[in-house]
């Protein structure tokens, strides 16, 4: 028979709490940094890719809109191998809002999807003249309302071509990279979009898009991150193990 002390002792281990386990610990262990954290981390690598900049090449807003909305799954590389010629033939809205799509299909014809980008950027065109008198609008509510631009697209607008954005830009780099970093648990890019605007103050926004790209495309890759060469492993919560976060599920044929 057990006595009162053993009774009491079996008695406070029940009442001790366990650690969780299964999908609730993992997700705290993933837990998004405060602001003062994430400020620091993103500083030093702000530092580090001094350079970061939006490498689609374009010489006004209209020009910028079009390359974001063809690089829509194609690399900045290409889309820029593709504009001057579109451009030259093509300079402003007016004139692309009456291009022959045919012709501007043969143009853009090494891009992937360039017949649905066709029908988007002529489409687009066409708004810009009818409803801004050929004018890139200024709001992201306006930008959103033209073929093919979304709230990503509309961001680099607003970022890149007027210094006002409205949002933070979350491409395949930005979604990935948050999330190693710890700057949000969610994997979806609005609700990733939001945790980044509540980390960061407005004058970083744009900035945010350009540096995690860079970091993503130069160090923090998916397949293999390089985690000996980053400057912030030291904070990074994925350090080591980065390659595991932040990716898509592979798929599993049947």
């Amino acid at each position: 028979m057990a006595t009162p002390k053993a009774r009491k002792a079996k008695k406070a281990r029940r009442a001790t709490p366990k650690p969780k386990r299964g999908r609730g610990a993992k997700a705290s262990s993933r837990a998004a940094l405060v602001p003062e954290e994430a400020r620091l981390t993103f500083g030093i690598l702000q530092r580090h890719h001094a350079d970061a900049h939006c490498e689609l090449l374009h010489r006004s807003p209209f020009e910028l809109i079009v390359a974001t909305v063809l690089s829509a799954q194609s690399t900045d590389v290409m889309v820029n191998k593709v504009t001057p010629e579109l451009f030259r033939r093509w300079p402003t809205a007016r004139d692309l809002s009456q291009a022959n799509p045919a012709e501007v299909e043969k143009v853009i014809g090494r891009l992937g999807f360039f017949r649905q980008k066709t029908k988007s950027i002529v489409g687009l065109s066409a708004r810009l003249v009818d409803d801004h008198d050929g004018e890139v609008p200024r709001t992201l509510a306006e930008l959103v309302k033209l073929p093919g631009v979304g709230r990503k697209t509309a961001n680099v607008v607003l970022g890149v071509a007027f210094g006002a954005p409205e949002g933070v830009v979350v491409d395949t780099h930005v979604q990935r990279i948050s999330q190693r970093l710890g700057f949000t648990r969610h994997t979806e890019p609005v609700e990733i979009e939001q945790d980044l605007m509540r980390l960061f103050e407005r004058k970083d926004w744009d900035a945010i898009g350009h540096v995690l790209i860079f970091h993503g495309r130069r160090l923090c890759t998916a397949r293999k991150p390089a985690c000996a060469a980053c400057p912030v492993s030291g904070r990074c919560p994925s350090a080591f193990n980065a390659e595991k976060v932040g990716r898509k599920p592979v798929r599993v044929r049947s």
